[in-house]
């Protein structure tokens, strides 16, 4: 598409957040046959690196004031390669395939509710903005996998494997991307009562532990962030039963 002056604003092409939406296809086509040839590490990190453009390039196009309606429809087809076909031909090709018929049919699903999450997140009108997610974003569920190949890898499990929790775990991050969970979006800086140089050090220790065992600690913090969403639904579902119960207990005095 070729900017002209009669080109609506929101259908204009700007360059440097396509090229960095392609970059993270580019990874996720990468990471596709490297399942492929059997190289799941090289997979696995070419989907995190994925993930890390798929982050830049919303935020470039915000700092830039250069958001339009064809870059958010070229993001939504190129996660569509990077978060949803690559980690489930990894997954499938990785843990799913000695089960046969039940392996591919959840690396299908797992593929099939991606675009849903996809598709979801596009329908919701775009002036309605929140710093929260409704389901576990799909950038998020695809580091999921990445990060558990990685951490087998850190314990020694190399090439294939078998294991009936890698299973359950594709089915549990399909349900998760379609649920109605509250994840948090990270697009706004949370205001807590901490002094900036305490945020500082805090950052820095977590930098630290993530360079010394990146393995551990990137599989630690995506499962911490995996489970946050369904923590929270209880967290609210105890607290409004606590607030139902209250107002019992006064007229019962």
């Amino acid at each position: 598409m070729v900017n002209t002056p009669n080109t609506p604003p929101g259908n204009r092409f700007y360059p440097l957040p396509c090229m960095l939406t392609l970059a993270s296809a580019f990874c996720g086509f990468y990471a596709i046959i490297s399942a492929i040839n059997s190289e799941f590490k090289t997979a696995a990190i070419a989907i995190l690196v994925a993930a890390i453009f798929d982050t830049l390039d919303g935020r470039v196009a915000r700092m830039t004031n250069s958001t339009s309606e064809f870059g958010a429809e070229l993001d939504s087809l190129c996660d569509m390669v990077s978060f949803g076909v690559a980690p489930g031909v990894l997954a499938y090709l990785w843990a799913l395939h000695p089960y046969g018929r039940y392996g591919w049919l959840a690396a299908f699903l797992y593929v099939a509710m991606t675009s849903l999450r996809l598709a979801r997140f596009n329908s919701i009108d775009s002036n309605e903005e929140s710093k929260n997610f409704t389901g576990l974003p799909c950038p998020a569920a695809a580091a999921m996998i990445s990060a558990s190949i990685l951490f087998c890898h850190f314990i020694g499990i190399t090439g294939e494997v078998k294991h009936i929790s890698l299973l359950f775990l594709v089915y549990l991050l399909s349900y998760l991307m379609v649920s109605t969970h509250t994840y948090y979006s990270f697009k706004e800086v949370p205001t807590l009562k901490i002094k900036p140089f305490q945020i500082l050090v805090t950052f820095l220790l977590i930098f630290i532990l993530i360079a010394a065992e990146p393995q551990i600690m990137l599989f630690a913090l995506f499962l911490l962030y995996l489970l946050s969403g369904p923590c929270y639904a209880l967290y609210l579902k105890i607290r409004s039963m606590k607030k139902i119960q209250l107002p019992s207990a006064k007229k019962d005095k």
